[in-house]
């Protein structure tokens, strides 16, 4: 496990951490976050944003909560503050789990300042963030979004219903998902704790359980 990652594991998900302890062994994931996206574009059709909401699975929502709000009342904005600042810094350091890649090629991120945490009704946790891109970019024919831990310690998987929005964009774009291929069951089965362990570091086995969102214009 990298630093950064580790940093963010520890800041974010030392409940789930201790819960996946204090449970019988399982393989990966130990989190499950499920996303939704938007592509924000400039007036003159640049793409300028990627704004996420990533809602945690009830598991994690549960312990995150425990503590932070009277009984019977939702966890606000104000009071996951702290931890939503930590989770934003931390995860900066490795580009928030994303990959945009524009014609094929990557770009970066800047600084990103708008970022909160909140407990929905449903009482699952929401993680709200804009990352904005350094250089407003050109589509240059299409995008590729991918959210993926590469150790796949956690599960992100676009929303069925709603996965990607497209926020002031030229005529003609159009958003769509593709989902990896199924593990079929004997796949399955040799997915065990051990075999994740022993990954050799840069199999990036998240990457290869990721759905992308594929934004194509005219």
């Amino acid at each position: 496990m990298g630093d950064g990652l580790g940093t963010w594991r520890v800041a974010a998900l030392v409940l789930a951490l201790g819960l996946a302890s204090a449970t019988p062994a399982a393989a990966h994931p130990h989190v499950w976050i499920t996303v939704k996206s938007q592509i924000a574009f400039t007036p003159d059709g640049k793409v300028a944003a990627v704004v996420h909401d990533w809602v945690f699975d009830e598991m994690y929502s549960s312990f995150a909560t425990q503590g932070l709000a009277p009984p019977g009342e939702l966890v606000k904005r104000e009071q996951f503050a702290p931890l939503a600042k930590e989770n934003a810094g931390s995860l900066a350091d490795i580009g928030y789990f994303t990959t945009l890649k524009i014609g094929g090629k990557a770009v970066d991120f800047g600084s990103v300042t708008d970022y909160w945490m909140q407990e929905r009704p449903d009482h699952l946790v929401e993680f709200h963030v804009t990352l904005p891109l350094k250089n407003p970019t050109p589509l240059n024919k299409f995008l590729t979004l991918r959210v993926a831990d590469p150790e796949f310690f956690i599960d992100f998987e676009f929303d069925d219903k709603d996965p990607v929005k497209l926020v002031s964009a030229p005529s003609g774009c159009a958003a769509t998902v593709a989902k990896p291929k199924p593990i079929d069951d004997s796949d399955k089965q040799k997915l065990t704790e051990s075999f994740f362990t022993n990954l050799a570091p840069g199999t990036n086995f998240g990457f290869k359980m990721a759905s992308a969102a594929i934004i194509a214009c005219p």
